[in-house]
């Protein structure tokens, strides 16, 4: 039996991407395609470029009528949402209060935010999958410098996306840092009295690039005596991270409360 997907940001660059990912999908079905303005009372499936129609128009998210779709609804579907941090959130708290799992693949939210999810989720006994990168060939990047970083006392983070992206550094980039921190807590860095050394707040500098012609890219350089090791990863197309978030709708159900990052299931 196919599995019910609600779609947040159905019109936008990567909702497009899971519109024709879930139409391919044995396991999952498109029920619902929301957007804000983009594409309004179009199909989904014609607005993301499919050939064959898939009978969902794209709409406006209506608490009311979500409420009254959900009551008629044979199972509870899973909330997919690839909007932006600030509707993400407002989505979540009418999601989450009706015990419905929820992915997110936006970053920027404030850590009372962050915190509002995570209760809500428990209070409701569901999860809510928060996913920076659903690339898995960026989650292995992820993983093998936080293995690198335990042979190395030097490393930095350059992080590169297209000129659209919201936020700086990236969520990947963020975890990245962090990771390869908790395992190596020794890392010393160069003098942080100039701006361009970069971010610091993770405690390894990461340094932004935001050009048109860029989609997502990460490189960790790790230095030591006589060496460096330069781990990177490139996402060249949207179609990269469609494996990473059907992967997100299987482990969500799976999720109690919030939980950050789609790393520790691979």
């Amino acid at each position: 039996m196919s599995r019910s997907i609600w779609l947040a940001g159905a019109a936008g660059k990567m909702g497009k991407e899971a519109v024709k990912a879930l139409a391919q999908s044995h396991f999952y079905i498109l029920s619902e395609a929301f957007t804000r303005e983009t594409g309004l009372g179009k199909d989904a499936g014609h607005f993301a470029g499919l050939a064959e129609p898939l009978g969902h128009t794209l709409k406006l998210f209506s608490p009311d009528e979500a409420l009254k779709a959900l009551s008629t609804h044979p199972s509870v579907p899973i909330w997919l949402d690839l909007t932006v941090a600030d509707s993400a959130f407002e989505h979540a708290k009418w999601v989450l209060a009706q015990g419905v799992p929820m992915v997110i693949g936006a970053t920027g939210f404030s850590q009372e935010q962050l915190a509002h999810m995570h209760n809500l989720a428990l209070e409701h006994r569901t999860g809510v999958l928060l996913v920076p990168n659903f690339s898995i060939g960026a989650l292995l990047m992820m993983r093998f410098a936080e293995l690198a970083s335990r042979h190395f006392q030097w490393a930095e983070i350059i992080e590169l996306h297209h000129e659209q992206k919201k936020d700086a550094p990236s969520g990947t980039a963020r975890i990245t840092a962090e990771m390869m921190v908790e395992a190596n807590p020794d890392f010393q860095v160069a003098t942080p009295d100039f701006s361009a050394r970069g971010d610091l707040s993770t405690g390894l500098p990461i340094h932004s690039v935001r050009l048109p012609g860029l989609l997502a890219h990460q490189e960790v350089i790790l230095g030591g005596l006589g060496q460096t090791l330069t781990i990177r990863h490139d996402s060249l197309d949207r179609a990269s991270f469609m494996p990473g978030v059907l992967l997100a709708l299987d482990k969500v159900v799976t999720c109690e409360g919030l939980v950050y990052g789609l790393e520790r299931f691979i």
